[in-house]
């Protein structure tokens, strides 16, 4: 298997033209992981404005942006373009971010946590700053003598975009992170991962996280209805290259594993003919409990080969599944 993804050139090139195939096929989404120190999408704004300027309905993400190396006045600005490009389409997943390309890799961008905290703390208080300057709230002393003349008052981030704010959404790796950003108002994105392991399988400790996340939601008195996405791997095997890719797996089940200090539960990913694929994912408490689901694909395959596999998902897994 050779990768038709050689270069940051194509990672974003190609990244445009299968969101466009995608909307054409009738998938609602697209959305982008981002890392830092790789030849891919580690700065995704103009990805995404790019996006937005290319299609018409579908949503634009990430899953995820790492809090530890934004500023979060500049990506405030930075997502307000990008949003107003794309009329209202963007979904931003941030979070505190995962092991990277490079050790403490944030440190390179001018971020060091505080004395007597950690990276996560910095990232969290970064998403703060941040989801703060998305309110829309003038903060800062105009100039008497402007370049341009401003409105009254004291003056806000531009470009501003209405409605934005809701549409912010935590990678959570734990259930407490979940009530954390339930407590902040933000929409919860729960990946193929969770750091914590409690001997249930995956997809049902992923369920309590969702469960906890509602309740604190409740809790906080937020007076509109968050959103929940859950993530993946999914392969219909419905001719020869994906068995060649895919097939002869054979059923997976969960690892656990130790990632960043402590036990971590990783879910399996599904590849199987479409009817049994059908079956399997009947079974997931996760997927049922979520009300959006996130398939990943593998992009090094290029646009034609995952725009197949999108279409396969579309056509002969989601009607069995009542997805739309």
């Amino acid at each position: 298997m050779h990768s038709q993804v050689r270069s940051g050139a194509d990672a974003l090139l190609q990244s445009i033209e299968l969101a466009q195939a995608v909307e054409d096929l009738g998938a609602d989404g697209a959305y982008f992981r981002v890392h830092h120190f790789a030849r891919q999408l580690g700065s995704p704004f103009p990805l995404l404005a790019a996006v937005g300027a290319k299609t018409s309905r579908i949503e634009i993400g990430t899953g995820v942006i790492d809090m530890r190396y934004e500023n979060p006045l500049y990506m405030a600005e930075d997502a307000g373009a990008a949003d107003l490009i794309s009329e209202g389409r963007l979904q931003l997943g941030i979070s505190r971010g995962s092991p990277e390309q490079v050790v403490e890799g944030y440190k390179y961008f001018g971020y060091v946590p505080a004395e007597g905290s950690t990276d996560a703390d910095m990232a969290r208080s970064h998403t703060e700053v941040f989801l703060d300057m998305l309110s829309g709230k003038g903060f800062a002393q105009p100039n008497p003598t402007p370049m341009f003349p401003n409105p009254p008052g004291l003056l806000r981030l531009e470009p501003y975009s209405e409605g934005l704010r809701q549409r912010i959404w935590w990678g959570a790796g734990t259930r407490a992170t979940a009530e954390w950003a339930a407590g902040q108002g933000m929409n919860l994105m729960s990946s193929t991962l969770l750091t914590e392991d409690t001997g249930i399988p995956f997809h049902q400790l992923q369920a309590e996280q969702i469960q906890r996340f509602r309740t604190a939601w409740e809790q906080a008195g937020h007076d509109w209805t968050p959103r929940v996405s859950v993530s993946r791997s999914i392969f219909p095997l419905t001719d020869d290259r994906d068995r060649a890719y895919f097939g002869g797996r054979g059923p997976e089940t969960d690892q656990v594993g130790y990632l960043d200090g402590g036990n971590a539960r990783f879910g399996p990913s599904y590849a199987a003919e479409p009817d049994v694929l059908v079956e399997q994912l009947a079974k997931d408490e996760a997927i049922a409990a979520a009300d959006t689901l996130l398939l990943t694909i593998p992009n090094q395959l290029g646009v034609d080969y995952n725009a197949h596999v999108v279409e396969a998902r579309l056509t002969q897994v989601a009607p069995g599944l009542g997805w739309r």
